[in-house]
């Protein structure tokens, strides 16, 4: 399992969000149970919404998830020069594209959207 973005819950108290991927299916994991994901949403949503990853940007690594396929999504936490809170990234790797990061928070909001739509849709 992985912890993509954590937030402040209406309570005050710490909340977290986080993919595991089970077989085929990728789900997203939060205070309000667990979600799977449509097929291909992880990659849908990184390449939407990603631009190419800077090695060479000062970052560093805090986790990384096995995706199916051969994918992995890397967890960075990254802090410019400007920055007074590092901001956390997710970086898509799979075979054959180049790596895309996407700001953490960004993406555990599409794929909650991604999640609650399919879910309606199933009932």
């Amino acid at each position: 399992m992985l912890k993509i973005h954590e937030y402040i819950a209406p309570d005050g108290s710490l909340a977290s969000v986080s993919l595991r991927a089970e077989a085929d299916t990728l789900w997203l994991v939060g205070e309000d149970g667990e979600h799977p994901l449509p097929p291909g949403a992880l990659k849908a949503v990184m390449l939407r919404y990603g631009a190419p990853f800077d090695d060479d940007a000062k970052s560093q690594r805090c986790a990384e998830l096995e995706l199916p396929g051969g994918a992995r999504l890397l967890h960075v936490r990254h802090l410019a020069g400007y920055d007074v809170v590092a901001k956390d990234y997710l970086v898509y790797c799979e075979p054959e594209l180049s790596p895309v990061c996407v700001m953490a928070t960004n993406v555990a909001g599409a794929l909650r959207h991604l999640a609650l739509a399919l879910r309606r849709a199933g009932s």
